[in-house]
């Protein structure tokens, strides 16, 4: 199971990358995993803007369909067209090629809510480090 130190984790299993004021979200490795084979993913057309802790879409893999849920607030730039048409591509690489929108960041202040790598493997159950 991978979880890259550098991002951090909402407690439903979403991730975001920060880089200056930029975000990239995606679900975690423990999510695609648990959803297993992923065939939809849904996004509203039009999607402007993502409030932090409320759905932004849905996920839809065989067996299960899921919320997505942001986690910041922001003004959303774009949308991976790579996921809603390939949306296998979450199961290969959910960290890379799958990440699902893109947003500018309204609040910096509310990743500081967000876990860490440590505490986002306690939440899931792992030991502290592989």
């Amino acid at each position: 199971m991978t979880i890259p130190k550098q991002l951090r984790y909402t407690h439903d299993h979403e991730w975001i990358r920060v880089e200056g004021s930029t975000g990239w979200i995606g679900i975690t490795d423990h999510a695609q995993s648990e959803l297993g084979d992923i065939v939809y993913v849904d996004i509203p057309a039009g999607l402007e803007r993502i409030e932090q802790g409320k759905p932004f879409g849905t996920i839809e893999a065989v067996k299960t369909v899921a919320d997505l849920y942001a986690p910041c607030s922001g003004k959303v730039l774009e949308v991976n067209p790579l996921v809603t048409s390939s949306p296998e591509i979450i199961n290969r690489d959910c960290y890379g090629d799958g990440w699902i929108i893109k947003v500018a960041l309204e609040n910096p202040a509310e990743l500081d809510g967000l876990m860490d790598a440590v505490a986002y493997r306690r939440h899931i159950g792992l030991p502290p480090s592989e």
